[in-house]
C-alpha cells in the first residue's frame, strides 16, 4: 500500500492511542485494573539484523514486532519496511489493529511488525536476505495460531512469499495459513488486493445512507492514490459517486467533471506510480486538497494531517478514514462539533484485516472461496460492524469514532475477564 509519511509528529502517537483508549474506559466504566492491562503492549520484540549487501558489505537493520494483544485470537497485523519505522508508530499500530479486529468481530488480536530500512535502495536479493532473517529471528513468536503477519508500506505479495517460505523451511511443514496476502496461487485469497479500498466505499456509503446523502449526487476527494486511495476511488465511483480530486506524493490533480479513475490508475501503473501529467485534469497545490470542496474525503495516505489548524476549513460532510490515524483527537473534536461525520480508521479501512481473516480461515480449511463470495462476506461483516458502532454512537450520544472505541474496548476487556489473568 503505497502512502505519504509525515515528516515531524509533535505527540507520540501511541499518546493518541491511549487518549481514546482512556476516553472509552470512561464510558464503560471499565475497572482500572484491565485499563492497565489494556494500555501496554503483552509482548514488544526487538531485533538487530545483519544483512550482507550485494557489494559484500555488511549492514545491521533493526526490526520489531509487538503483540498488543492476544487475548481474542492470535495476533494480526502487517509488517512495513520504511527509514521512518520506530517502536512508537509500531506500538500504536499494534494497538489499532487490536480495536480493529474487535470492532468486525473477527477473532484475532492486535499485532504490527517493521523494519527500519529504505527498500528504494536495495535490491531485491537484499531484501530477500533481510525478509528472511526477519522470520528466522522470530521464529519463536510468529505462527498461524500465534502471530499472524501481513503486506503493509513497502512489502507486498513478494515478501509474504519470502516469509512463508522461511517459515516452512524452519518447521519442516507446509504451513500457508502463517502469513496473510500471499500470492493466490500459494494460498492467498481472491479479492484481498482490492478489500481495504473496498471496505472504505462500503463504509462511506452505509454513512450516506445514515445522512440521507444521495451517493450518486456527491462529490469525492482522495489524498493519496496508492493500492487503498485507487480502490476506494474504484468502489466509490461503482457506488455512483464522482471523483473530483485525487493527490499523491508527486501533486494533485482535479477535475469539476470527474476523473476518469480506471484510466488514471492505468495511467500511474506506465508512469512509475504518478499521477502528475495524467490528461484531462488540471493541477494544483496538493496542500489544498483536504480543504477542496467535496462531500466526502478520503485521507489515504498521511498520519496526521487532520489537525486543529486545518480541520475547521474542511468542507466535506463525510470524512472516510483509509489511512491509519489520519486525524488528530483535538481536530476530531472540532468536526465533530461541525457536524463532519468521520468513519474512523478503526472501523472505515478494515476491509483489509477482514479479506486477511479470510484468507487464514481459507488456508486452514484448504478450500477457498470465488471473488463474488469474499466480497459478499466482506460486505456483510462491513455492514455489521457499521450498524454496531452506530448503535454505540446512539446509546452515548458520542461520534462514530468513539462509539467503534467503546465497542472495541468493551469487546476484548469482557473477553480479558472472563479468561481471567494468568498469574
Amino acid at each position: 500500500m503505497g502512502r505519504l509519511r509525515s515528516k515531524t509528529i509533535q505527540v507520540s502517537t501511541y499518546e493518541y492511542v491511549l487518549n481514546y483508549l482512556e476516553k472509552a474506559a470512561k464510558i464503560i466504566d471499565l475497572d482500572p485494573n484491565v485499563l492497565k492491562i489494556l494500555k501496554e503492549p503483552r509482548k514488544v520484540t526487538m531485533v538487530n539484523l545483519p544483512i550482507q549487501m550485494d557489494d559484500g558489505s555488511f549492514q545491521v537493520f533493526t526490526g520489531y514486532r509487538v503483540q498488543h494483544s492476544i487475548v481474542r485470537g492470535p495476533g494480526k497485523g502487517g509488517v512495513r519496511y520504511h527509514p521512518g519505522v520506530n517502536l512508537d508508530e509500531v506500538k500504536s499500530l499494534a494497538a489499532w489493529m487490536t480495536w480493529k479486529c474487535a470492532v468486525l468481530g473477527i477473532p484475532f488480536g492486535g499485532a504490527k511488525g517493521g523494519i527500519t530500512c529504505d527498500p528504494k535502495k536495495m535490491s531485491p536479493h537484499e531484501l530477500e536476505r533481510l525478509t528472511r532473517r526477519y522470520v528466522s529471528d522470530l521464529m519463536g513468536v510468529l505462527g498461524p495460531e500465534k502471530d499472524i503477519p501481513a503486506p503493509d508500506v513497502n512489502t507486498n505479495e513478494q515478501t509474504m512469499a519470502w516469509m512463508m517460505d522461511t517459515y516452512c523451511m524452519n518447521t519442516g511443514q507446509y504451513t500457508s495459513s502463517i502469513v496473510t496476502g500471499k500470492p493466490v496461487v500459494l494460498g492467498g485469497s481472491r479479492g484481498r488486493h482490492a478489500a481495504t479500498g473496498n471496505g472504505v466505499g462500503l463504509s462511506v456509503r452505509e454513512a450516506a445512507n445514515m445522512l440521507g446523502m444521495d451517493l450518486s449526487k456527491c462529490t469525492v476527494a482522495i489524498q493519496g492514490f496508492g493500492n487503498v486511495g485507487s480502490f476506494s476511488a474504484l468502489s466509490l465511483v461503482s457506488l455512483g459517486a464522482k471523483v473530483i480530486a485525487v493527490s499523491d506524493v508527486n501533486g494533485a490533480l482535479r477535475n469539476k467533471k470527474g476523473l476518469d479513475v480506471e484510466a488514471l490508475i492505468k495511467y500511474t501503473k506506465e508512469n512509475n506510480g504518478s499521477i502528475v501529467g495524467f490528461p484531462g485534469a488540471e493541477e494544483f497545490d496538493p496542500q489544498k486538497l483536504l480543504r477542496c470542496k467535496c462531500d466526502i474525503l478520503i485521507p489515504a495516505a498521511l498520519e496526521n494531517v487532520i489537525t486543529a489548524k486545518n480541520a475547521g476549513s474542511i468542507k466535506a460532510k463525510i470524512i472516510g478514514e483509509g489511512a491509519n490515524g489520519p486525524t488528530t483527537p483535538d481536530a476530531d473534536e472540532i468536526l465533530f462539533q461541525n457536524g463532519v461525520t468521520v468513519i474512523p480508521d478503526i472501523l472505515c479501512n478494515a476491509g483489509g484485516v477482514t479479506v486477511s481473516y479470510f484468507e487464514w480461515v481459507q488456508d486452514r480449511m484448504g478450500y477457498f472461496w470465488s471473488e463474488e463470495d469474499v466480497n459478499h462476506r466482506l460486505e456483510e461483516h462491513m455492514v455489521r460492524a457499521f450498524n454496531d458502532v452506530r448503535r454505540v454512537a446512539r446509546e452515548h450520544q458520542c461520534s462514530l469514532r468513539m462509539a467503534s472505541y467503546v465497542l472495541a474496548v468493551k469487546r476484548v476487556s469482557d473477553v480479558l475477564l472472563m479468561r481471567g489473568v494468568y498469574a
